[in-house]
């Protein structure tokens, strides 16, 4: 059984996939799987990715039945995992090829490993600029990220333990259609059910900004179901959140979330 699972949910990204994939290949650490979950595009991504699958048996492939979004393709490939610790990675950015050996290095005691990473829209530059490498209890973790010029909601950067995702699963619809704002909710509940931390200065992840990529996309049909979706995941969280943990993290987290979705709003105006 391999020892990380890292999880590319595919969606016409075949200008990309062939370096995401060859970044996962090349790992220093070799006792892992590659999971593409194939989310119904209609450019080559699946012929490339099914190319480099048949070199390599370690990468596999699983067919979604109908397009469910990156929310629901990314649990899919969770639930489908063989390894007890699971990364992602969007096919449209790439991994350092240590990423899994220092992952999977600093995930045997924690439950959540947080790294840096390096974001490219002009030039590379780190992104959380964490201070220092530290370990957190839940509480001092929630008030860490409350403190965070950014708010680590992404799933990339980060190792998890399957056990815990799966847990996840109960609080929420795995196959909830989600294409943004989905990295919130996610993480949301992970934060929750993790006790134990581990926020790392290295940075393992090299996020590409793509101008028509959904961040950075200007087009008013997709504008507005990012805000559908955010709207979404916002209520989500917002049910979720009376039972779940303090209140003052719940209410300092809704309000930041608050925020974006007024911000997703404006855009929409302009």
């Amino acid at each position: 059984m391999s020892q990380i699972s890292i999880i590319l949910p595919t969606y016409n990204v075949e200008k990309y996939i062939a370096r995401a994939l060859e970044s996962c290949i090349n790992q220093t650490f070799k006792d892992i799987e590659i999971i593409v979950v194939d989310d119904l595009g209609n450019d080559k991504s699946i012929d490339i990715a099914k190319e480099y699958a048949s070199k390599d048996d370690r990468i596999k492939i699983i067919y979604n039945e109908e397009n469910l979004g990156t929310f629901a393709s990314r649990n899919i490939g969770a639930f489908n995992a063989k390894s007890d610790f699971i990364m992602f990675l969007d096919p449209d950015d790439y991994l350092e090829l240590n990423a899994c050996e220092l992952g999977f290095e600093k995930i045997k005691n924690v439950d959540m490993v947080v790294f840096d990473a390096y974001v490219h829209r002009v030039k590379f530059k780190k992104f959380y600029r964490f201070k220092q490498d530290e370990y957190y209890n839940k509480d001092d973790f929630l008030n860490f990220l409350l403190n965070q010029k950014h708010f680590c909601w992404s799933v990339w950067a980060k190792v998890y333990r399957k056990n815990l995702i799966l847990k996840s699963f109960e609080y929420v619809d795995f196959k909830e259609k989600l294409c943004y704002g989905e990295d919130v909710l996610f993480n949301y509940i992970n934060f929750i059910l993790s006790e134990s931390f581990f926020v790392s200065q290295e940075c393992i992840y090299r996020y590409e900004f793509n101008e028509n990529g959904r961040y950075e996309n200007k087009n008013k049909e997709i504008l507005w179901q990012n805000y559908e979706h955010k709207k979404r995941s916002n209520e989500i969280i917002q049910k979720l959140s009376l039972g779940l943990t303090s209140s003052k993290f719940c209410e300092n987290m809704l309000e930041i979330l608050g925020k974006e979705e007024r911000g997703l709003e404006g855009r929409m105006k302009n």
